[in-house]
C-alpha cells in the first residue's frame, strides 16, 4: 500500500488504533473521573487531549507528506509522544488504585495482543467505510472496554497504546529512511535553489563530496567576516575551499 498522498492515513493501522483509542479514553474519563477525583476537570482534559493529539497528528502528518517529510515525520513524532504521555495517566490511575499493569504473560494481556485488525476494504465513500472500520476493529477488543470496571479497561488500553507507538515507530523508521532517499516538496525546492544558487555564483565543487559549493561568511575566530566557499551538503559534509 502506498502511503506517500493525502489521505493515506485512513489506511494505517496505527491511525485506526489511535482513533480507538481515542474513543475509549473519552469514554472512561466520561465515566471514571468526577467531581471528587478530578474537581477542575484538568485530569480530563489532559488525558483527551492526548489521546486526540495522538490521532490528530498522524492525520496531519499524512496531509503534508506532498509538501515536506520532514514535517511528516516531526507530526509522527508528536503523535508518538502524546500517546507516550496518555500510557503515563493510565499507569498512574492503576497505581492509585492500587493496581498495576497486567505481565505481558498474563492471560488477559495475551488475549489483548493477540487481536489483530483487519485489512481495511474501502469504496469511493471513504470517511463513510473508514469510520465503519474502526468502529469494527473496536468491538474486537469490547469485552475488555466494555466491561465497566475501571482496572480491566485501563489495562487494555496501556496495551493499545502501547501497539500504536510500537506502530508508529516503525513508520517513523520508514519515513526517515524515504526521506533520505528521495525528501519531499520542499526538501527538493530547497535543494533546488542552493543548487541555482552555486552556479549563479560560479561555484567550484566540494573537494570532499563533489556536490556544488556556495558562499558563506564566518561568523567568528580568526577568519570572522570573511567569505569562503562551503559545501551545499553542509552539515553532513563540511568541505570547504577559499574564495
Amino acid at each position: 500500500m502506498d502511503f506517500g498522498k493525502s489521505g493515506g492515513y485512513r489506511w494505517l493501522d496505527s491511525f485506526v488504533m489511535a482513533s480507538i483509542v481515542q474513543l475509549a479514553t473519552i469514554r472512561f474519563c466520561g465515566k471514571f473521573l468526577n467531581r471528587s477525583n478530578d474537581p477542575c476537570g484538568r485530569q480530563y482534559d489532559q488525558m483527551t487531549q492526548a489521546a486526540r493529539s495522538g490521532k490528530e497528528n498522524i492525520i496531519e502528518g499524512s496531509e503534508r507528506t506532498t509538501t515536506s517529510k520532514e514535517t511528516e515525520m516531526r507530526l509522527t513524532d508528536v503523535a508518538r509522544a502524546s500517546l507516550c504521555e496518555l500510557r503515563g495517566d493510565y499507569e498512574t490511575w492503576l497505581m492509585l488504585h492500587g493496581a498495576v499493569p497486567w505481565r505481558r504473560d498474563a492471560p488477559e494481556a495475551k488475549a489483548v495482543f493477540s487481536l489483530r485488525l483487519d485489512k481495511p476494504e474501502y469504496s469511493d465513500d471513504i470517511a463513510h467505510d473508514s469510520c465503519a472500520h474502526i468502529l469494527a476493529q473496536q468491538r474486537k477488543f469490547a469485552q475488555w472496554l466494555d466491561s465497566g470496571d475501571d482496572i480491566v479497561i485501563a489495562n487494555t488500553l496501556l496495551i493499545l497504546i502501547s501497539r500504536t507507538v510500537n506502530m508508529l515507530s516503525h513508520q517513523l523508521q520508514a519515513l526517515g529512511d524515504r526521506f533520505e532517499q528521495v525528501g519531499g516538496f520542499r526538501e527538493k525546492l530547497a535543494a533546488v535553489r542552493v543548487a541555482e544558487r552555486a552556479r549563479q555564483d560560479d561555484a567550484p565543487v566540494c573537494p570532499e563530496c563533489g556536490k556544488p559549493m556556495h558562499k558563506r561568511q564566518a561568523r567568528s575566530g580568526k577568519n570572522a567576516g570573511r567569505e569562503f566557499w562551503g559545501c551545499t551538503g553542509y552539515p553532513d559534509c563540511k568541505g570547504v575551499r577559499q574564495v
